[in-house]
Order: C-alpha cells, then sequence, then structure tokens
C-alpha cells in the first residue's frame, strides 16, 4: 500500500500474448460493412488502399484470439502491464463501501491508451514498406501515440485536429510535433474537401477524418491509420481488460460488479470491457457493464442505429451502428476525444444486444469529479475519463445508500496534464453544458442514407 493506495501488478511474464477478439463469443454476428457506392459487403480489396493486409485481416476474422507480433510486444513493455490501482482515498472521501479499482492508461508514453493500437498499425504499415501515414485527431491523444509509434519505425506522420481542440489545446499540438508528426488545423485548405469550409470552422471528427482519408488515397506509399472504432483498433486494446481481470483476481477479488469506461469511438470502452463481457458470457463474473458519453454528444443514448458514413465527406464503408448522422457537427466540449458522431460497431452491436447500459453526463458533473478525484488519488484524469469517473461516483454513493458492498472497476484512460486549460475553465465557472437539442439531432440524422 502506498499513500492509501493499493496497486496491483503483473510480471512482465503476465502479459497478454495475444489480442481478444468478442466476435468469435458474439450469440449473433455484427452486420458487416458496406461499400459506400454499391451498398455490397464491403471485401479485402476495398479496403486495400486504406490499410495493410495484416489489418484487414484482423478487420474481419472471427478467431478467438490473434497473436501480438514480438516487436509490438517489445514496445509495449515499455509501459505494460499498466497498474490497477484500489482508490482508498477516493472511497473514504465519498464514504461508500464500494471497492473502487481504477486501470490507469496514463502510463503510456502518449500518456494514454491510444499506444496500445498506434504501435501495431505503424508496425504493419513500416512491413508493409509504407512510408507516411496520415490520420486524424480529437483532443490530440490519438495523434501523440501515433507521431510516438512513427518515430519508433521510421514512419512519417501527417495529422489533421479538429479545429476546435487545435485552437484550445496547443500543448497537445506541440507533443505531437515533439514526437516527429506534422499537424493541420482541420478543416484545411490542403484538401479539396476541407476548402468547403469557412475559415475558423470548429471541425470535427467526421470532417478531419475525411480530410486524411483524401490525402492517403493519392499516394501509394500512403496509407491511413485510425485510432477507434473499427474493430481492428477494438481488438489491438483489449491488453487493458486482458490484464485488468487478472489483476482483480490477484487482489482477491472474486469478480467485477460494474465496469464502467468512457466512449466516444469505442476503443477505450472495448479494450477494457469487451474481457469481461467475455468473462460473463462464460459464467465466471456477472458484472454490469456501463458506457458513459457527453450529453452534448449522445451517441449511444439518443442516437439512432443504422448504417452510416464513417466521416463527413463519405468516402469510408458504411457501417452499421448508433450515429447522430455523419453531418453532425458536436459541441466543443472540452473532452475532445469524445467528440464522435458515432459508435464503433461492435460496441454499438452489443449495446443493441442488451449486453452493456449506456449513460450520458454533462460535463460540469464530470469535471467536478475529475478535480475530487485528483484531490484524493493524486492523478489528474484526461476529460474523456472524468466521465466514466462521473459515473463511478454515482454508482458508488447508490451503493452508500443501499449499504452495497461492490466491485467497481472503471478505466483511466489517460492523464489530464495537458487539459489545464479545462480545468481551469471550470474551476472559475466559465465551464457550462450544451446539451444537444431534439431540433439539432433531426437534423443531422436526416442526411444519414436510408439502407435496407
Amino acid at each position: 500500500m502506498t499513500n492509501g493506495r493499493i496497486r496491483i501488478t503483473l510480471d512482465e511474464s503476465e502479459m497478454p500474448t495475444h489480442w481478444y477478439n468478442i466476435v468469435a463469443d458474439l450469440p449473433t454476428p455484427p452486420p458487416p460493412p458496406l461499400h459506400p457506392g454499391t451498398h455490397q459487403p464491403v471485401g479485402p480489396d476495398d479496403l486495400a488502399p486504406l490499410f495493410p493486409p495484416e489489418l484487414i485481416a484482423q478487420e474481419v476474422t472471427a478467431e478467438r484470439y490473434v497473436e501480438i507480433p514480438e516487436p509490438v510486444r517489445d514496445v509495449y513493455r515499455q509501459y505494460r502491464p499498466s497498474p490497477l490501482v484500489r482508490a482508498r482515498r477516493w472511497e473514504q472521501r465519498l464514504g461508500t463501501s464500494a471497492r473502487i479499482y481504477y486501470k490507469y492508461e496514463g502510463v503510456s508514453p502518449a500518456g494514454s491508451h491510444k499506444t496500445n493500437t498506434s504501435v501495431p498499425q505503424v508496425y504493419y504499415n513500416a512491413i508493409n514498406g509504407v512510408t507516411r501515414l496520415t490520420t486524424e485527431t480529437g483532443a490530440g491523444q490519438w495523434g501523440t501515440a501515433l507521431a510516438y509509434a512513427c518515430a519508433l519505425f521510421g514512419v512519417e506522420c501527417e495529422v489533421w485536429q479538429v479545429g476546435a481542440s487545435y485552437d484550445t489545446k496547443p500543448q497537445r499540438r506541440t507533443l505531437i510535433e515533439v514526437f516527429g508528426g506534422k499537424v493541420h488545423r482541420s478543416p484545411s485548405t490542403l484538401t479539396g474537401f476541407g476548402k468547403g469550409f469557412d475559415a475558423g470552422h470548429p471541425g470535427s471528427l467526421g470532417i478531419a477524418i475525411t480530410e486524411a482519408v483524401e490525402l492517403a488515397a493519392q499516394d501509394e506509399a500512403t496509407k491511413y491509420a485510425l485510432g477507434s472504432v473499427l474493430n481492428h483498433v477494438l481488438l489491438h486494446q483489449s491488453v487493458i481488460g486482458q490484464e485488468a481481470v487478472l489483476q482483480l483476481a490477484k487482489a482477491g477479488e472474486s469478480g467485477a460488479d460494474h465496469v464502467i469506461g468512457c466512449a466516444g469511438g469505442g476503443s477505450n470502452f472495448a479494450g477494457l470491457a469487451f474481457p469481461f463481457l467475455r468473462e460473463r458470457l462464460e459464467g465466471r463474473q456477472a458484472p454490469r457493464i456501463t458506457a458513459v458519453e457527453p450529453a452534448s454528444c449522445p451517441t449511444l443514448t439518443r442516437g439512432e442505429y443504422r448504417y452510416d458514413f464513417g466521416d463527413t465527406g463519405g468516402m469510408t464503408p458504411l457501417m452499421k451502428m448508433h450515429t447522430l448522422g455523419h453531418d453532425f457537427v458536436p459541441s466543443p466540449i472540452h473532452a475532445g476525444g469524445l467528440r464522435y458522431h458515432a459508435m464503433a460497431p461492435l460496441v454499438s452491436h452489443v449495446v443493441e444486444e442488451g449486453m452493456i447500459d449506456a449513460v450520458a453526463l454533462h460535463q460540469s458533473e464530470c469535471f467536478e469529479t475529475a478535480t475530487e478525484f485528483a484531490r484524493t488519488e493524486g492523478i489528474v484524469p484526461a476529460p474523456e475519463s472524468s466521465h466514466a469517473l462521473a459515473q463511478v461516483r454515482r454508482t458508488a454513493l447508490a451503493a452508500a445508500e443501499a449499504g452495497e458492498e461492490p466491485v467497481i472497476v472503471v478505466g483511466l484512460s489517460g492523464h489530464g496534464l495537458l487539459e489545464l486549460g479545462a480545468y481551469d475553465s471550470f474551476l472559475h465557472g466559465r465551464l457550462g453544458d450544451d446539451p444537444l437539442s431534439d431540433e439539432d439531432l433531426a437534423s443531422s440524422l436526416a442526411a444519414v442514407p436510408r439502407i435496407g
């Protein structure tokens, strides 16, 4: 025990050697992605202009486990296994009998969970001769992680950062540049699609994706890398939950009663939740699993489950997912990583199947919880993670009222040391809530294609 906390570690020999694929255990297979032009299921040739063959294979595989290449595991060893920590001081502050454990991904070189997928993505591209990768980033964590991985494997990195984050998070942009990445504000004048927007437009992840895809499609030596949403990205993140399941057992717990994570595109949430869902499907544990999203971008709680584009320009395959509409431009909340118009198809599928719950919270409550967490546990959470912590707080206080002693596992996807401007706004009363109106939602959904 250190400073009131119990830190559960693993030996290097206990690191996962394989990624876990939830598709193999689902009672009903998820709907396939469709070609944007023909509306027929996409094949490997349709994805080849954007991704190397290994990632395409992982995108469509039904294998339960996929081996992690040794060069990738070697980089993982820099920061994995990440710690699972018992939040004893926070429990005492809350006056709860719940036992709260957080899985902390802020120990990675990029300061978030994103390195878990940036490293394999760059590795597979590098061994196939790719010399440049393009991508988008919201808050900046994904752009940072990809730039770091590109530096390791000698690949150029070009990032389109959502305009609202580019303007308000200059330190994120600088960190990407420290790792060797080139950053553009999105919408930009470097792409045909970007030129269609007014100067100063706040941007969106959907717009930035289109810009990055447009550039990648013009050069055979360039590919595109996505930091969330797709199956292979969720697959790579499964190291989080696999470690947490083992660590929880080493802590002497028989299992989790609640597993809670923030959800934007879905990769961080799935990385923690899917291995616990595996445990539930196999009858070893019975956790209630909850995805937490912002009230200003309520994809799972208010979006529609239907086929839509993953980008604003309609260049990506159509995917069956919860969506607010590919034209949706979210409010510029501080949790930039949660400002995506849709949710990962696999996460959307398990929500539709009733396996996972979803809630939407306002950012003021989330920042209030985050500051409380920082003052007890000594970690400033990323604004994204604050959403998960706020739901943990609700759950723990309800347990105290009911006299229950649940085990709660929460994903702390990264630190907020580069988000102090957001905390300054909260502490000085300049941070407001901006819920999505019914009128704006209806307008955005009107542009979603009618398929099937």
